[in-house]
């Protein structure tokens, strides 16, 4: 079977999986302020956003060092806290309280990880039109099947992590490999994720339609690729016959 998406027939689909299905800067931002209001009372709101966003989009060189193999999960994580902590003056302490830090925000996040509004209408819509789909991720796999069904997307059943095929995005053997597991070819499989680097330019260059999922409308004036602002502006009508 086909469906017809903005971006022309398509017979399987690829997603990412943080920011894209679910949405993980939520989960990040509140379990952020949950664990560390003890270390910083009396931080505004201001003050907050930007602790955040530290963590969330200001760091993450510590996670591309991860995704190498030099640091661990955790460590790349601490690191991460400890900058956005250290922004506002503040040292976590090693041994004990880093331990601690880590491992109540990992729970908390954990526990707040929800999947975006438009992602079940759209798998809703695959699914009625028998059109494989499943998701590629640069973290591994069972961390992310676990956030998966976490959230509420046990549904999804085909899964590419990092450490499915020894390489992250944008490799173009860890979209490929989702490609081999739907049974499609590279064409004719749609890739929609909130990266634009790693999802949509990464996507395309290894064959597939890459998507930038742009939610939040950023104007990037030299990206002249495919990009929707939502999930449920992929498809545009039923499925047709193969």
């Amino acid at each position: 079977m086909a469906i017809s998406s903005t971006f022309g027939t398509i017979r399987g689909v690829l997603f990412d999986i943080d920011d894209t299905l679910v949405d993980l800067e939520y989960a990040m931002t509140t379990a952020l302020r949950d664990v560390s209001e003890h270390l910083l009372p009396g931080l505004d709101q201001a003050g907050w956003v930007k602790f955040g966003r530290i963590f969330t989009h200001e760091t993450t060189h510590f996670y591309d060092r991860y995704l190498a193999g030099e640091l661990t999960f955790n460590e790349q994580r601490l690191l991460r806290g400890r900058a956005a902590l250290g922004h506002f003056g503040v040292e976590l302490q090693d041994g004990e309280e880093s331990q601690a830090w880590v491992a109540d925000y990992h729970q908390r996040q954990t526990a707040y990880v929800r999947a975006f509004d438009d992602v079940e209408g759209v798998l809703d819509a695959l699914d009625a039109a028998g059109i494989p789909y499943g998701a590629v991720s640069n973290n591994v796999h069972d961390y992310q099947r676990a956030k998966l069904d976490g959230a509420g997307l046990a549904r999804i059943k085909v899964l590419v992590g990092t450490d499915t095929v020894g390489v992250p995005k944008p490799d173009p053997a860890i979209y490929l490999e989702g490609v081999r597991l739907l049974g499609t070819r590279p064409g004719e499989t749609l890739y929609v994720g909130d990266n634009r680097l790693l999802d949509a330019d990464g996507a395309t260059a290894a064959g597939l339609v890459g998507v930038w999922l742009n939610r939040t409308g950023e104007v990037v004036e030299e990206f002249a690729g495919r990009q929707v602002d939502s999930l449920s502006r992929l498809l545009v009508k039923a499925a047709t016959p193969a």
